[in-house]
């Protein structure tokens, strides 16, 4: 799989140069096919970089990419940049594992953007050490989840649902009827559940008492400073500052060098239809709206 290669975190004379980029003070340069074998043989101690952007919905691209550089001997030490409010509960706990495997062989940094809220924090937390900015949206430990009433709406256009079901709670949260009692403290319980694993993932991964999680674990928003001040965050800085302590950790004296996987490129309706979604997920109100299942997701909208 192709690689970007940084060659320097500085060097803005490489950009004028083709083939070159550059990006939040660091300069990468694309080194496709035999040139990835010959980089990593020529650098003794790379630091290898993930990036999670957006909601999380799906786990494997990069739990991969963290597996992939676990077993590369070159990579010394791992960067994990999160900017995402968080997502479905599972794949955030899979990154979470990934990155917790990934520790027994070599470190593991976790670099915060703009947001690394719910399960966005969730997946830094498993990190050796996190970096956030001051203005870092981060924090919202907690579980939600929603769901529309769509009875009165259905009854008004004259369409009536019928359900054949085996069990009592199998169409529970149906949007075309009212939840029972019942109905309600069952998904509560597992509602509880879920937030129990959230709280006992920080309190592990973190090294804090359960007790001084749950005080801060109702679902605030908090400023990476803030987040600091609690414990939740190591240290102040952003990517720059981040991938310099992951190569001091690993005894990298001078500029680290990055690398990075190469996304696979996408068609023009995979675009199309990806912008659309996440404008969709983007746009919904959560105080009002809901999504599928339950969600580690923070409650404001991005933009």
């Amino acid at each position: 799989m192709p690689f970007f290669l940084a060659t320097s975190w500085n060097d803005r004379r490489l950009t004028k140069e083709k083939g070159y980029r550059y990006d939040q003070n660091v300069t990468w340069k694309r080194a496709p096919g035999m040139l990835e074998r010959i980089v990593l043989r020529i650098h003794k101690k790379l630091i290898g970089l993930v990036e999670i952007k957006g909601i999380v919905m799906s786990a494997r691209p990069y739990a991969e990419q963290i597996q992939r550089f676990r077993k590369i001997s070159n990579v010394k030490a791992i960067l994990v940049r999160i900017d995402s409010p968080g997502g479905s509960v599972a794949p955030s706990q899979e990154i979470h594992e990934a990155i917790h495997r990934a520790r027994e062989q070599k470190p593991v940094i976790a670099s915060m953007a703009s947001v690394a809220a719910s399960g966005g924090y969730y997946i830094a937390s498993a990190a050796d050490k996190i970096f956030a900015n001051p203005g870092t949206l981060t924090g919202s430990i907690g579980v939600a989840m929603q769901m529309r009433n769509l009875r009165d709406l259905m009854s008004k256009i004259g369409v009536d649902n019928k359900v054949i079901k085996s069990g009592e709670l199998k169409d529970v949260g149906s949007p075309f009827r009212s939840m029972t009692p019942g109905e309600e403290r069952y998904l509560q319980e597992v509602s509880d559940e879920i937030y129990d694993q959230f709280v006992e993932a920080v309190s592990t991964s973190r090294k804090m008492k359960q007790e001084e999680v749950e005080e801060i674990a109702d679902g605030r928003i908090l400023t990476g400073k803030r987040a600091q001040e609690l414990g939740l965050v190591d240290e102040m800085g952003g990517l720059e500052t981040a991938a310099k302590e992951a190569g001091r950790m690993v005894g990298i004296t001078d500029e680290p060098h990055i690398v990075s996987f190469k996304r696979k490129r996408r068609r023009f309706t995979q675009y199309l239809v990806q912008a659309a979604v996440r404008q969709l997920l983007t746009d919904w109100d959560l105080e009002s709206e809901s999504l599928p299942g339950f969600l580690l997701l923070a409650p404001f909208r991005g933009r």
